[in-house]
């Protein structure tokens, strides 16, 4: 730290991507501001541009290893739009039963390696204890067998589906690539019968650890962790959660419905804009307008992800999940929850969700029907959304004659997040630092507050207008800091 009154947090931990959080404070040693500063640019959009359309799916994938499922069948369905054709039924469920194994997988892991150590081995723990070695400590060697069988079982329906369990390679225009058999079919059953056992037993945990917990839920209810945003999240046709299709609707703070729309729509609905700092895009609401980072109901920021999905709608569609639904808001006050440490437990109850998601599905007739594709048509121009693990994810893509790609626009759900990410971490900064005093365990609630978004950076710095300032830090022999120079 070269100057008194900055302070650094470099690397900022578990999470997907790198990044660090620049803290400024004033004279009397409290936080003036807060910037989240990710310096990486991947570029995707632009060497995406004349690529065969089929291939998109496969590079886009490579976006990010921890939600290439999303990636995967944003870019299908924005190839169906493209290619103007509408996959047979069968083919849509055995998309949503791959997409709801990669969501048993991701959340099972943010729980457990990447946001529930702050709260299962606690915020004040020291760094080498708050991970997921700390995790097993507490909770005993037979669990943490659990959560790495259970995390394998929905890579494994993933893999099944979509020929590998990171990169998938089944979606294409129209449909998908193989049916499944039976036999396949009562393997994936099984895994998500026990994967819905463990989610009630996830949810346990968290009632046990974090909800008994008066300080813990103190925390969470607490101003430094507070956003009064809108939320945004797709729905099906009943007003309920869905992670693979249907409309997504925007609420206001108090949970009033401000407009639901169409994937092609969305640019009638989000703007964009970028900062100096970094190569993360800001999107916001174009109805309400940017009115920089502030809350509430004349700033258009809004928030995507379990807590954003779970505020936009008007339920869940299973029945455990929709009572954990209703129990989650009659616990912290009522609907819409602005506490964005509660992402925390709307993460569980989408798990929940899609475990009993993944049973029902399993079981369905048509779910072996040979009947998985429709032949394209000439190409134009397709929106692909889906909720990815973090939130709503935005593909689109303009074809030429020739089926080549002339233009690609991607928004992520962290890019969607961004704007509320860094308004989380300057409130939790100003909670916890008072007068200059900082210590690992406040520096830790800090990073706690974008911890509770999961975010991915690796999937939301691809493209900015603006100019990443460059910072030179010159250390002597005895890493001593000299200078620092920046631009």
């Amino acid at each position: 730290m070269s100057n008194p009154r900055e302070i650094v947090i470099e690397p900022i931990t578990r999470l997907e991507g790198h990044g660090k959080i620049d803290i400024f404070l004033d004279e009397a040693g409290n936080v003036d501001n807060v910037y989240m500063v990710i310096p990486e640019l991947r570029g995707f959009e632009k060497f995406c541009e004349g690529r065969k359309a089929e291939d998109l799916p496969q590079i886009t994938t490579r976006i990010c290893g921890v939600c290439p499922v999303a990636h995967h069948f944003a870019s299908t369905k924005a190839l169906d739009a493209a290619f103007h054709v509408d996959p047979p039924s069968a083919a849509k469920k055995l998309r949503e039963l791959m997409y709801v194994g990669y969501y048993i997988y991701d959340h099972i892991l943010h729980f457990y390696f990447l946001g529930g150590p702050d709260f299962v081995v606690g915020p004040d723990a020291p760094p080498t204890e708050r991970n997921i070695l700390g995790v097993i400590k507490k909770v005993g060697l037979d669990v943490a067998k659990e959560v790495i069988k259970h995390r394998a079982y929905g890579q494994k329906i993933t893999a099944i589906l979509g020929g590998k369990a990171t990169h998938p390679v089944c979606g294409i225009p129209g449909g998908i690539s193989k049916p499944l058999s039976e036999e396949n079919r009562l393997e994936i059953e099984k895994m998500a019968r026990s994967s819905l056992e463990f989610a009630k037993f996830t949810l346990k945990i968290f009632d046990d650890v974090v909800l008994k917990n008066k300080d813990y839920v103190d925390m969470i209810l607490s101003d430094p962790y507070t956003l009064r945003t809108y939320y945004m999240g797709t729905v099906d046709a009943n007003n309920k959660v869905n992670f693979y299709d249907g409309k997504v609707r925007v609420v206001d703070p108090t949970g009033k419905e401000l407009t639901k729309f169409d994937a092609h729509e969305y640019l009638d609905v989000v703007g964009e804009r970028v900062e100096p700092w970094g190569y993360v895009k800001y999107p916001y609401l174009k109805k309400v307008g940017w009115k920089g980072f502030v809350d509430g109901p004349g700033s258009g920021i809004y928030r995507v992800g379990p807590l954003g999905r779970l505020n936009a709608a008007e339920g869940m569609a299973t029945p455990l999940a929709q009572q954990e639904y209703e129990r989650m808001y009659e616990t912290l006050g009522g609907k819409p929850v602005h506490s964005t440490l509660a992402f925390h437990w709307a993460r569980l109850i989408e798990l929940l969700c899609a475990a009993e998601r993944a049973v029902e599905l399993s079981q369905d007739e048509e779910i072996t029907s040979k009947d998985v594709r429709n032949t394209p048509c000439e190409p134009g121009e397709g929106v692909g959304i889906v909720e990815a693990a973090r939130g709503t994810l935005i593909h689109h893509y303009i074809l030429d004659e020739e089926a080549l790609v002339k233009q690609v626009n991607l928004i992520v759900a962290t890019t969607n997040n961004a704007p509320a990410i860094n308004m989380s971490i300057r409130d939790a900064a100003r909670g916890v630092i008072k007068n200059g005093n900082v210590d690992q365990g406040i520096l830790n609630k800090v990073e706690m507050a974008f911890r509770a978004y999961d975010p991915c950076y690796a999937c939301a710095t691809h493209f900015a207008l603006g100019e990443m300032p460059l910072v030179v830090r010159i250390y002597d022999q005895d890493e001593k800091l000299l200078k620092r120079i920046s631009r």
